[in-house]
């Protein structure tokens, strides 16, 4: 019969050359590059969702892929908003028909939970289309993220 070992791993240790002062330096260093990356797309996540706002207040919109292909499909559309996780195929889809309508589009941060919540609703948004922005300026500041 073969003899099963057991594996029992080595607790960890810190070198003795590792100085206190270094280990002081590498966990500030991962602490302040991890949030500064993060907050200037949260900064435009947040500036995208107080347009996003205005648009459901004083705009018109649509919610859902089959509106926003009907949309796009007429020309009526000026805006697409689309999540981070829909399907491949439906984005590549909507990219095609939003180049062919002239209709700026804008890949949302989010998943279409957060979508959804930016638009004030409580279901889950994985597309939308704008089709008047109302007192919003959505369609100049997508614009200016993308010249950027």
């Amino acid at each position: 019969m073969l003899s099963k070992k057991k594996y029992s791993p080595k607790p960890f240790s810190i070198s003795p050359e590792m100085s206190s002062q270094t280990k002081k330096t590498a966990e500030t260093t991962t602490a302040t590059t991890a949030p500064q990356q993060q907050q200037g797309k949260k900064k435009t996540s947040e500036n995208i969702n107080a347009r996003l706002q205005l648009v459901m207040k004083s705009g018109k919109f649509s919610l859902g892929y089959s509106e926003t292909m009907k949309n796009l499909r007429q020309a009526k559309a000026k805006l697409v908003i689309v999540s981070n996780n829909i399907p491949p195929i439906r984005k590549s889809e909507i990219e095609y028909y939003s180049m062919l309508s002239h209709a700026d589009i804008y890949f949302y941060p989010g998943n279409n939970v957060e979508l959804g919540t930016a638009c004030g609703r409580y279901h889950s948004v994985g597309v939308m289309s704008v089709l008047e922005a109302g007192d919003s300026d959505i369609i100049r500041a997508v614009k200016m993220m993308q010249t950027q």
